[in-house]
């Protein structure tokens, strides 16, 4: 079955990285904020929808490449953008790029990460990039800038982190960002070898010490630190009025990551924002919020014309089907993307990816159709009605 073949599902990576990383970075990448409720709400909502396929079309013509602001990709997936991911996976952030380069669809690259963003844009031009900002328009201008600079066409703005979720999880598993050297990190290292010889000793050694590259204009402090912390700004200023100085700044697409109100959405494409991210920030954020593909529909319906993306909770081929059919033109995978390239760097992503591709190929089939614009809510029922 080849290097991968024990890898059938991408939950198989999960199960796979949590035995690979120290409990207190695979805490931090699994866990929600206090009950998880909204994590898992986000896998559990797909459950609420039942395919009705049609049968004796004739679908052996198929093809799931999807337009997607203008820009034709292969398939109606990208991966999510993700931080500190270099800490699971030595130029982990680069892997993933380079991964979607080739499968030819999104990989959004994170504020958070640890490689520059010139970097990435220069390995994987079709790269997108996400920023967490502050409302201070002095911090805002430079990073677009530089963003700009670099090459990058898609700007990502995260909307629902005005003040950091409670994640009691990270706090039980001893996670602090930036980490803290202490007895807990060192036995935690020392209990996983594999990941203390292959990222953690060997991005010492080869890279030195990782930085938050990706913050601001400038570089931000390393990621190994008895007392320095991110200066992460007023983000709770962040408003409207500072989307539309971004959207008269920014030439290219900006999109907003983080919407579950039709209202917002609503007043998102008012701005002229290219598309939105439905999304509860996987669960990290506001515990209870609602799950992203319970939103979908109602934003679907409030903003007609708007490009809406969707993540949270997607696992399979059949998760990305019911998204289409509730309104997504695609969708963002995060935490099995991170497992992937934890356990096996570049090759695990492109494996993943290939997997859910072909999930999504051999849906389309079952479902009587030959491309996903032909995936409508026609196909989907609600369970028990």
């Amino acid at each position: 079955m080849g290097k991968f073949g024990h890898y059938l599902a991408l939950d198989d990576f999960e199960t796979a990285a949590k035995r690979h990383l120290p409990r207190c970075i695979y805490g931090f990448i699994s866990g929600g904020a206090e009950t998880c409720l909204s994590r898992d709400g986000n896998r559990s909502a797909f459950a609420d929808y039942r395919f009705v396929p049609r049968v004796l079309n004739d679908t052996f013509a198929r093809d799931q490449a999807v337009s997607l602001f203008g820009r034709e990709i292969a398939s109606p997936i990208g991966i999510c953008p993700m931080g500190a991911i270099n800490v699971a996976a030595r130029g982990g952030d680069l892997a993933l790029a380079l991964a979607a380069e080739k499968a030819r669809v999104p990989f959004v690259l994170s504020a958070a990460s640890l490689t520059p963003m010139e970097r990435i844009i220069e390995a994987a031009p079709s790269s997108w990039f996400q920023a967490y900002l502050p409302g201070e328009e002095e911090r805002i201008l430079p990073l677009m800038d530089r963003a700009a600079r670099a090459g990058f066409g898609t700007l990502v703005l995260t909307v629902d982190l005005s003040v950091p979720g409670n994640r009691e999880n990270n706090i039980r598993n001893g996670w602090n960002m930036p980490l803290r050297p202490g007895p807990r990190l060192m036995l935690d290292g020392i209990t996983h070898p594999r990941w203390l010889l292959s990222t953690a000793f060997a991005t010492l050694a080869f890279d030195g010490m990782p930085h938050f590259e990706n913050m601001d204009a400038r570089r931000g402090p390393p990621i190994l630190s008895r007392n320095l912390s991110r200066d992460i700004g007023r983000r709770e200023a962040l408003s409207w009025e500072h989307v539309r100085l971004m959207r008269d700044r920014w030439q290219g697409r900006l999109v907003l990551k983080g919407i579950l109100a039709p209202e917002d959405a609503v007043t998102a494409q008012k701005l002229g924002v290219d598309g939105i991210i439905v999304s509860n920030h996987g669960g990290r954020q506001l515990d209870g919020a609602l799950e992203s593909l319970h939103a979908l529909p109602a934003i679907a319906a409030a903003a007609p014309g708007l490009t809406l993306l969707l993540d949270g909770g997607v696992r399979r081929g059949s998760d990305v089907l019911k998204a289409l059919a509730l309104g997504a033109s695609a969708v963002l995978i995060g935490r099995p993307m991170l497992y992937a390239v934890a356990v096996a760097g570049r090759p695990g992503v492109t494996h993943a990816l290939g997997l859910i591709m072909q999930e999504i190929d051999r849906n389309l089939s079952l479902l009587g159709v030959t491309a996903p614009g032909q995936i409508t809510p026609a196909l989907l029922r609600r369970a028990g009605v």
